[in-house]
């Protein structure tokens, strides 16, 4: 095809020039002179009959280049592919297959010295909310969340608006806040369960020294006391992340707005009120979301202080699960509470996933 559209353009070259030289000749009053104007226009014919009969079809190849983009494309789909086929495994081994087997097993009866499962339906579930005990622990639960989250989210925004003032020595502060953060659960489990003790406890010494109380108070062995102590070693743990993530959100804060909030006569409070809040609102939702999320999950701390106790004070869905799988061996009654339990996260989780969906891909 290449090699006709060359001699295609060479005999139409060929033309224009031969005719070039029959005018050329005209002109110079030749032999040939009375036939010149008929080879002419015979020429010009000629050319057009050529332009016009040069109808064959032609193909265009396809830009190299574009195809090489393709194809990389294409390899680097495959290759991102590849690496998430590792992770992809292990959540489908370590995550997907758990959970798919907790969720069949909530709808059977089966202990561990049972041969197998015997499917029952929802009757699991119909026997959890007739359980007192199982009601109890979803109320433990939720004064553990509410109260946790709470005392977090306070603590951690006021601690980072301090550490947002210009002080000396603050960027030590702030690393040695971290400090909570980074320590093994259990050795806070271990130092809350110290301070709180009702022999040699710091708390109880402090409490007599003040004369607020005239004899020790054992918290551990007290349904109130028991509560108040796992509250606070979990929030002594979380309230460091708050504070970070605070923290954070100030330092992304104009200083201008701030001082034309000062040049209008507003005082801290306002300024807290009106500038720095509406600023670190949707810091502080996510905050409050994720902390919820982990204040449900919370197992360690509960268990190597109190062990769900005294007697039920302290028994939230982690350790009632617990309970239910490694003190009783009913598998099934466990893993409907768990599912219940996963509900109550998911309920918890849905605002957070859309608000990074909508921060993600707009509203």
């Amino acid at each position: 095809m290449a090699r006709t559209v060359e001699d295609s353009a060479a005999r139409r070259i060929g033309i224009v020039r031969q005719c070039h030289r029959t005018e050329h000749g005209h002109r110079r009053g030749s032999r040939r002179r009375d036939a010149g104007p008929k080879d002419t226009a015979g020429c010009v014919d000629e050319y057009v009959r050529s332009a016009q009969g040069d109808r064959s079809p032609q193909v265009i190849a396809t830009s190299p280049p574009m195809l090489k983009t393709r194809t990389l494309d294409a390899a680097q789909h495959r290759f991102g592919f590849a690496l998430t086929v590792p992770a992809l495994i292990a959540f489908l081994l370590l995550i997907f297959v758990p959970f798919a087997r907790s969720l069949w097993l909530a709808f059977n009866e089966y202990l561990l010295t049972s041969a197998e499962p015997r499917f029952v339906g929802l009757a699991n579930f119909v026997r959890l909310f007739a359980d007192p005990g199982f009601r109890e622990s979803w109320r433990v639960t939720g004064i553990f969340v509410i109260c946790t989250t709470s005392i977090t989210t306070l603590f951690g925004t006021t601690y980072a608006l301090l550490l947002n003032e210009p002080m000396r020595g603050r960027t030590i502060i702030r690393a040695a806040s971290l400090l909570p953060w980074v320590l093994p659960s259990t050795v806070t489990a271990l130092l809350w369960s110290w301070l709180y003790n009702g022999q040699y406890g710091v708390v109880n010494a402090v409490l007599l020294w003040t004369g607020l109380i005239h004899q020790p108070i054992f918290f551990l062995s007290d349904s109130v006391g028991a509560m108040i102590a796992v509250i606070s070693a979990k929030a002594w743990l979380s309230t460091p992340v708050v504070m970070l993530f605070v923290l954070a959100a100030l330092q992304s804060l104009p200083q201008e707005q701030v001082e034309a909030a000062r040049i209008d006569g507003a005082n801290d409070f306002h300024v807290i009120r009106y500038v720095v809040l509406p600023h670190i609102r949707k810091t502080l939702g996510v905050m409050i979301i994720l902390q919820a999320m982990g204040n449900l999950q919370m197992f360690d701390i509960i268990y190597a202080m109190t062990s769900g106790g005294p007697v039920r004070a302290t028994t939230v869905f982690s350790i009632e699960v617990y309970r239910r799988a490694f003190e009783n061996w009913d598998l099934g009654m466990a893993s409907a509470i768990g599912v219940i339990w996963f509900l109550t996260i998911a309920v918890i989780a849905i605002p957070y996933l859309r608000s990074m969906f909508t921060e993600t891909h707009g509203s």
